[in-house]
């Protein structure tokens, strides 16, 4: 079994906000930049697909990050007053040739920009 990287509890540096698994709903301020932060669930794939609904008010940033197995990481700046939410999606790890079901987990947090 591969060790789970430590959780973090702070963002970055360059980053005002952690975002993390835990997150629902997040508020910060116009110009703030956001850290999200997702680590793979046991018998899940990475988080992949990390979008945002409306990128007139979280613009994607480069976070100059690299993620360790397991972790997926993505940078947002909060570009104007709004709410905005960003998900991400994870699929069962199945065998080749072996059943595999058809579910999918869904990460959302709803991000309101003052």
């Amino acid at each position: 079994m591969t060790p789970r990287p430590p959780v973090a509890t702070s963002p970055t540096t360059g980053f005002d906000v952690l975002i993390t698994d835990t997150d629902r709903a997040v508020t910060v301020k116009s110009g703030q930049r956001l850290e999200v932060i997702l680590h793979a669930r046991p018998g899940m794939s990475d988080w992949g697909r990390v979008n945002v609904d409306d990128y007139t008010v979280l613009r994607a940033v480069p976070t100059g990050i690299t993620a360790a197995r397991g972790v997926t990481i993505a940078g947002y700046e909060a570009a104007r007053p709004g709410t905005a939410t960003i998900r991400a999606t994870a699929t069962p790890l199945c065998s080749p040739g072996q059943a595999c079901p058809a579910i999918a987990m869904l990460f959302e947090v709803s991000v309101t920009v003052t």
